[in-house]
């Protein structure tokens, strides 16, 4: 689900004349772990943050059921539970929290305008991009069906929810040989499904997997479905579908992790901000610092590694600090 739509711009123009228009000191784009995190920090150094929460309020963590592994819950907590609670915080210091779809962006001069939902113009002082990712699926009705309930697309968040049981990983990248080998560590079984005959993996990976006595690579298999009566019990493939050879599989599992690639959610910045290839926004080094001084860049939508809540809310922290560190410098 793409939370921040591109919309066709052109640098440098003002076409805003007709819309609403406002200035903000501290402009916090997505409510994510990294969103929600920045305003509590942004908040409490009185640079009165205006967040806006995206099509999907809370980000990702609200699509997952029980997060086990964010500090501060022994007992465990609902993806969306959590969220709330960091909302609740933030607004707790004086965030100013609105729902609103950034739909387009301009960085090109000395202003930093944000346009939401096509109307509202927001020009910032300081801008924290935490549009998150979104990851990427294989387009099955079963995903839909089966979300929380079997399908997953980060083993690091619910691998441990299959211990001692079987599980199937689709992808054939470095992601995937991680993710496979990751979870071969607890579960009993581990199908890695790759769509073709070789491995895209660096070599060392490659031999992590081969080397895994309890990880079976299924070469030439795609999944067709999912069955289950309360949950994810078995898959359907296609070896090697489309051609004469092609056949139906079905194997047993209780778990199908996707590890086929996250889109990062920074299309409306590609033109003005640093991205890798697949549009990660580019930082300098240990800080959330993007090429534009001012414009801050934190979690998902620049963090292609870890993806994880706690590294995503521990980048929101320092795009705050370095939120309020520009303004510091400004004044001298």
């Amino acid at each position: 689900m793409e939370l921040f739509k591109p919309l066709d711009i052109q640098s440098g123009s003002d076409n805003t004349d007709s819309k609403d228009k406002e200035k903000v000191r501290c402009l916090i784009i997505g409510s994510g772990p990294a969103g929600y995190t920045a305003a509590i920090y942004a908040a409490r150094a009185n640079l009165h943050p205006v967040l806006y929460t995206g099509l999907q309020m809370g980000g990702q963590l609200t699509t997952t059921t029980e997060v086990d592994n964010f500090p501060g819950y022994p007992d465990g907590v609902t993806g969306t539970q959590m969220m709330e609670d960091l909302r609740k915080q933030a607004e707790r210091f004086g965030t100013d929290i609105r729902t609103g779809i950034a739909v387009s962006a301009d960085l090109s001069g000395s202003r930093r305008l944000i346009t939401f939902d096509d109307k509202k113009v927001v020009e910032a002082e300081t801008v924290i991009i935490a549009t998150g990712a979104t990851a990427r699926y294989l387009g099955l009705e079963a995903e839909k069906k089966y979300a929380g309930m079997g399908v997953s697309a980060c083993a690091t968040c619910d691998g441990f929810f299959y211990k001692n049981k079987d599980v199937a990983v689709v992808g054939g990248g470095d992601t995937a040989a991680e993710e496979a080998t990751y979870l071969a560590g607890i579960c009993n079984k581990v199908y890695l499904l790759v769509r073709r005959n070789v491995l895209r993996a660096s070599k060392a990976m490659q031999e992590r997997v081969m080397d895994t006595p309890n990880i079976e690579v299924l070469w030439e298999h795609q999944v067709a479905d999912l069955f289950g009566e309360n949950g994810v019990e078995g898959a359907i493939l296609l070896k090697k579908k489309g051609t004469p050879e092609e056949e139906e599989v079905k194997i047993k599992i209780d778990g199908l992790f996707l590890a086929i690639g996250h889109t990062p959610n920074s299309g409306i910045f590609k033109e003005f901000l640093e991205t890798d290839k697949a549009g990660y926004i580019k930082t300098f080094p240990g800080t959330t610092k993007t090429k534009i001084p001012g414009v801050f860049a934190a979690g998902d939508v620049q963090d292609p590694h870890y993806r994880q809540a706690v590294t995503a809310a521990g980048s929101g922290c320092m795009a705050a600090i370095d939120a309020e560190r520009y303004f510091a410098e400004s004044k001298k």
